[in-house]
């Protein structure tokens, strides 16, 4: 058995302080020298925290003293094993104590062979821990000034599309800026995420995913749940991002499913509810059938006894074609259905804005005369101010939906005439566009229309 010497820096500035590597061997061999302890070894973590114990110095010490190899261990300060209260507690009771190890720190003069020791070690934990909380604390507050004031937040990784001017701690448009644009644009012509991650350059789907819902791109910072303007240049334009916003909600309501087939992922059955799916049936044919009926799937199932029939896909798929032709037929180009919507959400804005200026008057009227009765009048043009809020709230919402209503009905205008021209997948978009889902209940087929 041997004494572990254990050494942490976690930082450059700790050598000015007087823990580096170097100053802490020497008081610790000065220990073992007056101690006559021979038979010892160095644990050195440099450049760890001490937030936590992940740290490969300290897991090789703790399986050497689970192994019954260390009979004490020996740091210059309490700090220096842990900053963590609870990580502290662990060491002690769950690592040391049960296998026979000793703890002494030089620094606060303890060793846990006597009980003043013990409780010494676990009040000083409790301050370290306390020490830690408010660096952490100071650290934050100082980030959310510097991203209130516009500048990046700094570390951690830069945005796919932006470099770092670390002199002026802004992000700054470099060389794939415009693969950001491009990425937005085909999403919204409906590559899927695992297809624009293989045509640029990123590591996986889900980093396209963060590409699609970054606020950075518009030239903003999200911090600790907040969003602030930034002083860096946006790469994508609010029009851009807004759309993308609604199709990646459309999306994650409704998975995307394989597209070998035209109605993958709109299937439904008309009996239990379940989802249904294309099943090749025999040489030639392929079925659509109730994913209840498949006992392979067992999340997919909703009544193990549905009796729905298995229908023939081809006939399912003209049918759903004719009616959504006959729909389409009478769609005219360049529609617009949102001016009433536009024209009452102006005047809802213009009656806030006078609100607000009234608002504004009132107070300065108050601050100059102290009259009591202008209160009840300020609270009233703050209550008609909510109302208002609310009401602009509401038709903007209205507005994007009858703006997204618009743009999928000019996108299938002459559909019949373009159907024998378009690819699968011009198809299957032009499909998911019109139809949310098409319910089938043996040969009825009901489906639900987007418009």
């Amino acid at each position: 058995m041997h004494t572990a010497l254990y050494i942490r820096v976690s930082t450059d500035a700790q050598y000015e302080e007087g823990y580096s590597v170097d100053a802490q061997k020497q008081k610790l061999e000065q220990y073992c020298r007056l101690k006559d302890i021979t038979d010892y070894q160095f644990y050195i973590d440099g450049g760890w925290s001490g937030s936590n114990i992940e740290r490969p110095e300290m897991k090789r010490m703790i399986d050497n003293i689970r192994s019954k190899q260390v009979s004490a261990v020996v740091v210059y300060k309490l700090d220096r094993l842990s900053r963590s209260q609870k990580d502290t507690v662990f060491l002690l009771e769950d690592v040391f104590i049960p296998n026979g190890c000793n703890f002494i720190s030089l620094n606060e003069n303890f060793d846990t062979t006597t009980p003043y020791g013990k409780a010494m070690i676990g009040i000083l934990s409790v301050f370290a821990q306390l020490e830690r909380e408010n660096i952490r604390e100071r650290t934050r507050m100082g980030m959310q000034e510097r991203v209130k004031s516009g500048l990046w937040m700094g570390g951690g990784r830069v945005p796919f599309g932006y470099d770092y001017d670390p002199g002026k701690d802004v992000l700054v448009p470099n060389e794939h800026a415009k693969d950001v644009k491009q990425i937005y644009e085909l999403y919204l012509q409906g590559y899927s995420t695992t297809q624009l991650s293989e045509m640029f350059d990123v590591s996986e789907d889900k980093q396209i995913t963060d590409i699609l819902t970054r606020v950075t791109y518009l030239g903003k910072i999200r911090f600790r749940g907040e969003t602030y303007d930034a002083k860096h240049e946006a790469i994508i334009d609010r029009e851009l991002w807004d759309r993308v916003q609604r199709e990646h909600e459309r999306r994650s309501t409704k998975k995307a499913v394989p597209a070998s087939y035209l109605l993958t992922g709109l299937l439904y059955c008309g009996r239990c509810g379940a989802k249904m799916r294309y099943q090749k049936w025999g040489k030639d044919k392929v079925k659509i059938y109730c994913y209840s009926q498949q006992s392979s799937k067992k999340y997919l199932i909703k009544d193990s006894s549905c009796d729905n029939d298995k229908v023939d896909a081809e006939l399912v798929e003209k049918a759903v074609t004719e009616d959504l032709f006959r729909r389409t037929d009478s769609i005219v180009p360049g529609s617009d259905i949102t001016p009433v919507s536009a024209s009452a959400l102006k005047i809802l804005k213009q009656r806030y804005n006078d609100a607000a200026m009234k608002l504004k008057r009132l107070y300065n009227l108050y601050a100059g005369s102290g009259d009591e009765v202008l209160l009840e009048t300020i609270e009233d043009i703050k209550s008609e101010l909510e109302s208002v809020s609310r009401q602009i709230a509401d038709e903007e919402k209205n507005h994007s939906i009858a703006s997204d209503i618009t743009e999928r009905l000019n996108s299938v205008v002459n559909l019949r005439e373009q159907w024998n021209r378009l690819s699968m997948k011009e198809r299957q978009q032009a499909v998911a566009v019109c139809i949310s889902r098409i319910v089938i209940d043996g040969t009825d087929i009901d489906i639900h229309y987007r418009f």
